[in-house]
């Protein structure tokens, strides 16, 4: 260690009392952590590339400071899904602070990193008060049903009014309208239950049929448009 001359010259005093630091939740505990072997939860993050034409949710299962589990969500950018492939080799196995230092091939996924980095050592993961934190695979439960990824994309124009073409519920195949012209609900296919059937032997006009639901008053409706042809 080299000190200025300015420091050498000082008289040493005594440091007074040394608490550590502050203890913060983690997984149903109060710990002081000092090193990254002491962090421990599962939480998400989200970010957004330079032109911010993309985002990433990210989302980690920490024990003992090692990653074991990683979900990457992706959307907007095409380039930053293939990334999301290869950030998911690379996360698990880690620290969260060698991950920190990682380059994770896209902005967004970096971004997403350093936002759930700070999330976690501050003590704000979403299992900072659930006891033992939750298994290794609790982040498919994100995804529900069919594991897909839930996602909304909907168009507008002032010209034109609103399309809905994909929700939560799954994709979009008609808008039901009434008679002012208002959307008031629409009628959906649950895309990855459908695929779930079909890949378990169901003929696929049959799971799709299965899988058609509707939300608000679509029954009610005088009028029906498909969103990507009307």
């Amino acid at each position: 260690m080299t000190y200025s001359h300015e420091v050498e010259r000082m008289c040493p005093l005594t440091k007074g009392p040394h608490h550590g630091p502050a203890p913060i939740p983690e997984e149903g505990q109060w710990v002081k952590a000092y090193q990254i072997g002491d962090i421990s939860g599962l939480t998400h993050g989200v970010g957004w590339c330079a032109p911010q034409q993309g985002t990433c949710k990210l989302t980690l299962n920490v024990k003992q400071g090692v990653i074991e589990e990683a979900l990457v969500e992706t959307i907007g950018c095409s380039g930053m899904t293939h990334s999301a492939a290869m950030a998911g080799e690379i996360l698990p196995g880690k620290t969260i602070l060698e991950a920190l230092n990682t380059d994770l091939v896209c902005d967004a996924i970096n971004v997403a990193m350093r936002e759930l980095f700070l999330q976690i050592v501050y003590g704000r993961s979403q299992t900072a008060f659930s006891d033992d934190g939750l298994p290794i695979g609790a982040g498919l439960e994100d995804l529900g049903k069919g594991l897909r990824s839930m996602t909304g994309t909907i168009f507008s124009t002032k010209a034109k009014g609103v399309r809905y073409l994909e929700l939560t519920e799954g994709y979009i195949t008609k808008v039901a309208v009434d008679e002012n012209g208002e959307a008031i609900g629409y009628q959906f296919v649950r895309l990855g239950k459908m695929m779930e059937d079909i890949r378990h032997g169901k003929d696929p006009k049959e799971a799709y049929e299965k899988n058609i639901g509707t939300y608000g008053r679509f029954a009610d409706a005088p009028k029906y448009i498909d969103p990507r042809e009307e």
